[in-house]
Order: structure tokens, then sequence, then C-alpha cells
């Protein structure tokens, strides 16, 4: 059934678009099923819940943690060992810290600036003014991989406006790389609901749970 999904989902979009299997509510026999059937990206929103499942699965040695959840500072440093990539860098504080932390341990994932370009209380990430006005700060932590952008999308958008968002999101990242962020080339963008709407707007990695792992 795993497979299938998956299956159907690869169809369904480009093959240069990275799907991370959003695995935070799901058991290692679950994931090792998503594996079986070619995925090698998965999403966990907690430290300590990804690291139990991560010492599981050690024995696959190819696959690659994403940390999709909102990171607290007080998680910072073992998520920087432990993921290859984290998504949820919402913030110049946590910038900061992440860029001590690195080189500290030696290790530098992939991580991805999360920005929230409508109002929004219930999410985190930069707004573009404050990102502009950020983006000197930024520049100057060396330590920081820096490659994309993440975005969540309020609740109840229609299609339209879905993916409106989302291309506000690519036109932000084309604003980056005018500024000289010319390593600003992911775009995370898109779940189970709306994955669709955010591959046409440009998205280079979806995270898709509930169209996986749902029983």
């Amino acid at each position: 059934m795993i497979a299938d999904r998956i299956a159907q989902i690869r169809r369904s979009i480009p093959s240069e678009v990275k799907l991370v299997a959003v695995s935070k509510y799901t058991t290692p026999t679950a994931i090792r099923a998503a594996y079986a059937a070619g995925v090698r990206d998965f999403g966990e929103s907690r430290v300590q819940d990804a690291k139990a499942k991560q010492e599981e699965l050690a024995d696959l040695g190819d696959i690659t943690w994403h940390m999709i959840g909102s990171l607290q500072s007080n998680k910072a440093k073992a998520a920087i060992a432990q993921f290859d990539w984290i998504h949820s860098l919402d913030r110049l504080s946590l910038a900061v810290q992440c860029d001590r932390l690195i080189a500290e341990l030696g290790k530098s994932p992939q991580l991805l600036l999360q920005v929230k370009l409508a109002e929004d209380p219930s999410k985190s990430g930069w707004s573009e003014p404050e990102l502009l006005t950020d983006l000197p700060e930024l520049a100057k932590l060396q330590n920081l991989n820096i490659v994309g952008l993440m975005t969540i999308l309020p609740l109840g958008l229609n299609e339209v406006q879905a993916y409106e968002l989302f291309c506000k999101v690519g036109k932000l990242a084309e604003k980056m790389r005018s500024l000289g962020w010319t390593n600003i080339q992911e775009l995370s963008m898109g779940m189970s609901a709306d994955y669709a709407i955010a591959v046409k707007a440009g998205a280079s990695l979806i995270r898709v749970g509930n169209q996986i792992f749902a029983s």
C-alpha cells in the first residue's frame, strides 16, 4: 500500500522534485516500507522522536533526515548533529546560535530559511521585509549552509490563493539571488493537501505524510 501511494505521487510530480516523506507520526517499520519503495528522504518534527527512529534504522546508510518541525533553541545542537537538512531556521537569533554550534560540532546541515508571507499567528518565520532587513547580518554567519526557503501556508486558502503565495516565495528567492545570495536554489513548499499547487509554483522539495502513511 505504501509503495503504491509513493508510486502515485511520483507519477504526479517532475522527477527533479525531491519527495520528503513526513514520517513524524509513523513507525520505523513503515519507514522501511517507504525506503523499500525508493524513498530516501524522511522528515521529522521532534528531535528526540527522530533520534529513536534514526538509531533503529541505522542500517539504512543512505537515508537523508530532514528536520521539518519548529526548531527550539535548546534543541538546536542535537538537531544539527542528527539531521542532514533543517527546514525551519526561522529567526536571526536562532541563525546566530546555529552558526556557533556548527563551528563547534564540525557538521553543517543544509539549511532553509522559513518564511511567512501571509499573516498567520500559528506559524513562525520571517516576513519578506524582516528577511530582507536581516540579510546583511545573516551574510556574516559564515558557517551556515543556507540553500533555500521553506514555507507553510495558512489554513483555509483556496487554490488560487495558495498558488499566489507559493509563487511569492519563489519571487523572494529570485530577489535574494539578485542581491548576491546565489546559493538560494531550493524551495520547500507543499504538503499532502497542496503539493501539486506547490510544484506548479516551483517547489523543489515537497513534504508529504498523510498521503503516504495514513492508514
